[in-house]
């Protein structure tokens, strides 16, 4: 990639995305974007309501560094309700600007140069950047597609990615792009390799609310594993409201220490009228809960049983709102090429894979499509698909 005028050195490659690129093409050519992950409706109107009441009333200025009582409060609720957590609300969460600075935060308050950060390729853009901000180094593990519909890692280079300069292992389950919940035998194996080697966990459970397959568990609910493991969620993925941008990390007071020391000279504080009205979506009925994953499990069937009339070879997933799909049968042998070609040709957008591999060819033939779109939405983008490839 050529030199961005006066950015670091540690962040180039990062600075420019097939994102922004993709976006431009869906605006420039009216297609339809089932790249970019985001849903098309917002989320739930008195939670919304909420958050415009505190907009107009209060509170507007400088939260705690650490998050508003209540929603810190909420949050070792739900963490309790669901996975079977007992958090301290006033020493173990710290309510971050989304789940992205949770993330970045841990790495930067955790990590010192030199060390290394595991992670599982195809790994969420952000991840690279963070480990390159903190002055580590990422060691990826890849997942690879099995004929049985999924995508798995081998136990053997997991158990050889851990060395005396790993710090800690930064896990995504369920996981974005594949769409992989990471099963107990795997997570089993995970804490057993953190405890071996005296490794820290991150987990990035943003999506652990869509899963439509098997069960999403917690690895700090693991034995020996709480005290050496952060998890970060938010309020995004679960409830259809990403810009909001609150997030937040739960663990032992120490590891949350570090992550609030490194927010404290990033953003400070978080949105503050949104911060009530998180606390109040937390606590909503299983109801909610219940339709939203029936709701996007019909879309994710609805997406991927059209993508495979259009002759896409498809990973079904089994949690999150993406599915990867294989070109091969088209004759692409570059998911980019595909990608830039696709508006064009079909008038929809969607994301090559490569570019969420430490080693892109692991990625060629794949490509991520987006389901948390209307219906409607997705059946018009099937529809210019099926002509596209006859």
């Amino acid at each position: 990639m050529q030199r961005v005028p006066y950015l670091s050195s540690r962040l180039q490659g990062f600075g420019t995305t097939i994102f922004a690129e993709m976006s431009a093409l869906a605006e420039k050519t009216k297609a339809i974007n089932l790249g970019q992950g985001f849903p098309d409706t917002d989320g739930p109107l008195a939670i919304r309501e909420q958050a415009a009441t505190a907009a107009l009333n209060g509170p507007n200025q400088y939260p705690p560094v650490n998050g508003a009582a209540d929603l810190r409060v909420a949050i070792s609720e739900h963490q309790k309700r669901f996975w079977g957590l007992t958090i301290d609300p006033n020493r173990e969460v710290v309510v971050t600007t989304g789940a992205t600075e949770a993330i970045a935060a841990a790495l930067v308050g955790l990590c010192e140069q030199g060390d290394e950060v595991i992670v599982f390729d195809p790994t969420y853009d952000s991840y690279a950047a963070g480990i390159s901000l903190a002055g580590a180094r990422p060691r990826p593990v890849v997942l690879r597609p099995t004929g049985d519909n999924e995508f798995v890692f081998d136990e053997a280079e997991l158990r050889q990615a851990f060395g005396p300069r790993t710090r800690l292992i930064l896990l995504n389950t369920p996981h974005n792009p594949t769409g992989k919940v990471f099963s107990a035998a795997e997570l089993a194996l995970i804490a057993e390799l953190c405890i071996e080697h005296d490794v820290l966990a991150v987990v990035d459970e943003v999506y652990e609310h869509l899963v439509f397959e098997g069960s999403h568990r917690s690895l700090a609910k693991l034995p020996g594993m709480f005290d050496r493991t952060l998890t970060i969620s938010s309020v995004g993925k679960s409830f259809s409201l990403t810009g909001w941008k609150v997030g937040w990390a739960t663990g032992p007071a120490a590891l949350v220490t570090a992550v609030r020391t490194a927010k404290q000279f990033l953003t400070f504080a978080t949105g503050a009228p949104f911060q009530p009205a998180t606390a109040s979506a937390l606590r909503l009925d299983d109801d909610y809960f219940d339709s939203f994953v029936a709701d996007m499990r019909e879309r994710r069937d609805l997406l991927c049983e059209g993508l495979e009339s259009a002759g896409f070879d498809v990973f079904w997933p089994d949690g999150t709102y993406f599915v990867t799909a294989n070109i091969a049968q088209f004759g692409y042998v570059d998911g980019i090429e595909f990608c830039l070609a696709l508006p064009e040709r079909a008038g929809v957008v969607a994301v090559p894979s490569q570019v969420f591999y430490q080693n892109q060819t692991d990625g060629d033939y794949f490509v991520r499509f987006c389901f948390a779109k209307q219906p409607a939405v997705l059946e018009e983008a099937i529809s210019r698909l099926q002509a596209a490839f006859p």
